[in-house]
């Protein structure tokens, strides 16, 4: 679904590169896209790789076509990420290019998503992975919430992994959908309002944005909560309602998520888990969620069950470093 503008008078002043009349082939000034790469592929556009011509790095091209009496999320996303520019584990953007018929941004090329690595993985990560992506994950949000902004769309699919020796970081990426909830100038946060369409993705909704309300920082870790479950049972309760028509299809989620106990929904998992879940949903509107608090539920999990929380020990990272190690082995038994 297509989201809010950011404010869009707080972010007129980030200047984009207009140039309508040169179509996709301003692209071959710097970069050259390759139409045969396609990373992905949504309602917004397609992914291609790209090459930068001078440095011969690797790229990532999203390609949004324009449509009349549309908001451009990739525009929203753009300005998205100017704002959260320099922080760890926000994408590098090189160039955001408008022409006649399309938006097209340029940004730094990362590895496979959450979601690519948990199907990999048989749909399962181990308890030390998922409790070092929370915390990650957290660092995240809590540094986009800094910014005045909420995400939206927190979903597995919306959270990378680095290129390389990189891949011990996790990078948010998608900012499509997001919102400014309070303004950078006065400080005021957005006003209650009900009555919203669902923004975002509706297996990872928090209750409150199915409701219709405004959604705020609380949605965000609410969402965080859900992927947290979905990471250690491998699927969630209300995966797989099917209907004719989409919002009789949320309808049955919402009604699931409200009905469900927090206990059956999270039985087998650690306690803290059915903690941070309820923490989201009590808490009010305006309300700062306490980050911290969050990230020690996790390093709480680990404590329990004696386990070292070092990124290293992810299990795409272990995996590729063995793959590396038996690489070596092999090589030197060829020479």
């Amino acid at each position: 679904m297509k989201g809010d503008i950011i404010e869009e008078n707080e972010m007129s002043e980030i200047k984009t590169e207009n140039n309508e009349n040169n179509e996709n082939k301003n692209l071959l000034n710097n970069y050259i896209l390759n139409n045969n790469n396609l990373l992905g592929k949504g309602s917004f556009g397609s992914i291609y790789t790209g090459v930068n011509k001078e440095t011969g790095e690797e790229v990532a091209i999203k390609v949004e076509k324009k449509e009349e009496d549309e908001v451009s999320q990739l525009k929203i996303e753009y300005k998205a990420y100017k704002i959260l520019e320099g922080g760890y584990g926000i994408p590098k953007i090189y160039q955001f290019i408008e022409n006649k018929h399309n938006n097209i941004l340029i940004m730094e090329k990362l590895g496979p998503s959450l979601e690519k690595l948990f199907n990999k993985n048989n749909k399962r990560f181990n308890l030390l992975t998922v409790v070092m992506i929370m915390e990650q994950l957290l660092y995240r949000i809590e540094y986009i919430h800094s910014k005045n902004i909420v995400h939206r769309d927190i979903k597995p699919d919306n959270f990378l992994i680095g290129n390389g020796k990189k891949n011990t970081i996790i990078y948010v990426i998608d900012l499509g959908l997001s919102k400014k909830y309070k303004s950078s100038r006065t400080g005021m946060h957005i006003p209650y309002r009900d009555g919203k369409y669902l923004t975002g993705t509706a297996r990872y909704a928090s209750i409150n944005t199915h409701l219709g309300l405004e959604q705020t920082r609380r949605d965000d870790i609410e969402a965080l909560g859900y992927m947290m479950i979905y990471f250690l049972k491998g699927h969630l309760p209300w995966q797989g309602m099917v209907s004719s028509n989409p919002n009789k299809k949320y309808d049955k989620i919402k009604k699931l998520k409200m009905k469900i106990k927090l206990e059956e929904l999270c039985a087998g998992l650690p306690k803290e888990t059915i903690t941070f879940i309820q923490y989201a949903r009590d808490m009010g509107y305006e309300d700062k969620p306490n980050y911290s608090y969050l990230r020690g539920l996790m390093r709480k999990i680990a404590s329990k069950n004696a386990l070292k929380m070092d990124y290293n020990k992810f299990e795409w990272v272990v995996k590729e470093n063995l793959k590396n190690e038996i690489n070596e082995e092999e090589e030197i038994k060829e020479k």
